[in-house]
């Protein structure tokens, strides 16, 4: 009798064990333990995502995935979007399928339909989903050839995913069938329809086929799904509490900006506003002086052939405003380096001048899409906090550190002290450099985060054309990730502009090239910021800091003392003496987030004290005007939250 063959499974505490080949990974999570069988969602086998109905032929390094697992949750979202897209067809029969991705916090689909969908069509959907979550359909994945794939895609009218294929590498695709619907997809899925209970869907935008304006316009459904019941409840309230924080709404309740449509995309900024930007680059400047960086600016509008020559034309020219001049065509700059790298070379540079470092906050033109535009986060005219460091090969490790020395320090003075790292590398096609050059700069952005003892997730392929990248995310108290500072490590944009250095055994040399930023851009790290602080801003940061109010006109002159001296000791103050009653002005106080309300009456005037009311903790009763001075100026000065 022909022996049974068996593999040898090794799981994460390193213990092995044999199983007959073709047990699935739901079998091998059962044989572990019933209760880890019950809980199993997929597997990871060799690093990589698979169904839990995915056999076992070899030996493997297998890893169980359940509910509590983070990689396990885009499992069911992806299967969620399938499940939609499935409730979709059903409904409206002529729409075509576009892709579904599960993404950081839901899942969509995007559809290319003759009419686009609207948040009223949500209910049919939903109900639809519902039906065909209690038929239990399961999951099913199959291969075959491209050829027999474009047989099942026309036959269906599928003519998007027919073109897709095209780009799909290899001889044989897979798909995922359950009941009538499938899609050429990768997975993994979970095992059926049933086990997906709790979703709901969200918003609708418009999209474009691979995210081109020149392709056919698609319809976006965004939803979200998770295990459980209450995760969905907990996530749908943390929404609404984003609704009450979304930064549109309280820029304009604050006067801190507005928009226009005589200026898709670019933003107004108001005297309170301006006054919160400026504090940001006080901050920038002050911190950059101090480690040496130099402080620079470069023009706006500059030649069409510099930005071919940097590379950027050819990964930005479709979002560069473009302007004809007697000379020629020239582009508004869409990022700054190329301009620091012609200030570089204006002047011969020693290895005595290295490390050098300019920085700049410049202002750049984004030609972006109308429907991508949101606010402070994505807009056509910006700055970014750029910096460049040119240096020498033996320098680069310690000017990666020093850089993420500032971003650490600058994210917990601004209130962010969970910051989250990715290392990402050289991208599969469209990056300039040789293999040696991008080897030599992923390992020293690599040494230095392990020299400063930095966990970091890899991200193969993210990163930019000319270099590998550190990028650091924040956490926000509502616990969402935003990527602001950056560091990328170049060793290609100094060849192209042949940038050099004298040496010490004078010779010529190229420089290494940093690019760096910690803000990102000041325009989105105020959005982030009045998200995080639900538009109520450290006293340090808020425009204005406090605001004095009289109960009558007898007490006017005094009001306008306190608001001179503090204004005088450094104090952002304004004066209200508008003829309402005290608790009018205190009300529109509080609606404009001050920190600080101070309440003259007579007593007040008579004491020469100030009654003080907290945004924070409310009435703090009565202080002598010398020790509210002293508190505030503490409070401005200390910096973190």
């Amino acid at each position: 009798m022909e022996q049974e063959r068996r593999v040898r499974v090794t799981l994460p505490d390193g213990s092995s064990l044999e199983v007959p080949a073709g047990t699935t990974v739901a079998e091998l999570a059962a044989e572990i333990g019933p209760g880890l069988g019950r809980a199993c969602v997929a597997g990871e086998v060799d690093g990589r995502l698979v169904d839990r109905r995915t056999a076992l032929e070899a030996d493997c390094r297998v890893r169980i995935l359940t509910p509590r697992d983070p990689e396990a949750l885009p499992v069911l979202r992806h299967s969620a979007a399938h499940l939609m897209a499935m409730a979709v067809k059903r409904l409206r029969p002529e729409a075509r399928l576009a892709f579904g991705p599960p993404v950081e916090e839901g899942f969509y689909y995007d559809f290319q339909t003759d009419r686009p969908f609207r948040e009223e069509d949500f209910e049919a959907i939903e109900e639809e989903m519902r039906r065909i979550a209690g038929e239990d359909l399961p999951y099913e994945r199959f291969e075959c050839d491209k050829e027999e794939a474009r047989r099942i895609l026309s036959s269906r009218g599928e003519e998007l995913k027919v073109e897709h294929l095209a780009d799909i590498p290899g001889d044989r695709v897979s798909f995922y069938r359950s009941g009538e619907f499938q899609d050429l997809c990768e997975g993994p899925h979970v095992a059926a329809t049933g086990e997906i209970r709790a979703f709901r869907l969200l918003r609708t935008s418009a999209a474009y086929w691979k995210g081109s304006a020149e392709n056919a316009a698609l319809s976006r459904i965004y939803g979200t799904a998770f295990f459980h019941e209450k995760d969905l409840a907990e996530h749908l309230r943390m929404l609404e509490e984003r609704k009450k924080r979304d930064h549109r709404r309280i820029g304009v309740e604050t006067g801190l900006f507005s928009f226009h449509p005589e200026a898709p995309g670019q933003v107004f900024w108001h005297e309170k506003g301006a006054t919160l930007y400026g504090i940001l680059l006080d901050y920038f400047y002050e911190v950059h002086r101090a480690r040496g960086y130099r402080i620079v600016r470069t023009p706006l509008v500059m030649s069409e052939e510099l930005w071919k020559r940097s590379g950027h034309y050819d990964h930005y020219k479709d979002h560069m405003f473009f302007v004809d001049l007697e000379e020629g065509r020239f582009a508004l700059k869409p990022m700054n380096c190329p301009g620091h790298n012609l200030l570089y070379r204006s002047e011969m540079h020693s290895y005595r001048d290295l490390p050098l470092r300019l920085t700049e906050v410049g202002l750049v033109h984004r030609n972006e899409l109308s429907g991508v535009l949101g606010g402070l986060t994505r807009v056509r005219s910006f700055c970014i906090d750029d910096a460049h460091i040119y240096c020498t090969p033996g320098q680069l490790k310690d000017e990666i550190i020093g850089v993420m020395e500032i971003v650490y320090e600058t994210y917990r003075d601004f209130g962010f002290p969970e910051v989250e790292v990715e290392l990402s590398t050289r991208p599969e096609s469209g990056s300039i450099g040789s293999e040696e050059m991008w080897e030599r700069a992923t390992t020293a952005l690599r040494e230095a985060l392990e020299a400063r003892g930095v966990a970091y997730v890899l991200n193969p392929g993210e990163g930019a054309f000319y270099g590998p990248k550190i990028d650091f995310h924040l956490r926000d108290s509502l616990n969402r990730r935003w990527q602001c500072g950056t560091i990328q490590v170049d060793f290609a944009m100094p060849e192209r502009f042949d940038l050099e250095y004298v040496a010490s055994d004078g010779s010529r040399r190229r420089p290494v090239m940093v690019h760096r930023a910690v803000f990102g851009s000041p325009e989105r790290f105020i959005a982030v910021l009045l998200e995080h602080f639900a538009g109520k801003l450290p006293v340090w940061l808020a425009p204005v800091q406090v605001v004095v109010m009289n109960i009558t006109d007898a007490q006017a002159e005094y009001g306008r003392t306190v608001t001179r001296r503090l204004r005088e000791a450094g104090v952002r103050v304004e004066w209200d003496s508008r003829n309402e009653k005290v608790g009018r002005k205190i009300r529109d106080a509080v609606l404009q987030k001050v920190p600080y309300m101070l309440i003259v009456g007579g007593r007040e005037m008579e004491e020469k004290t100030v009654s003080v009311r907290s945004r924070d903790e409310g009435d703090l009763g009565s202080f002598p005007f010398e020790e509210f001075e002293k508190r505030v100026l503490a409070e401005a000065r200390g910096r973190g939250a």
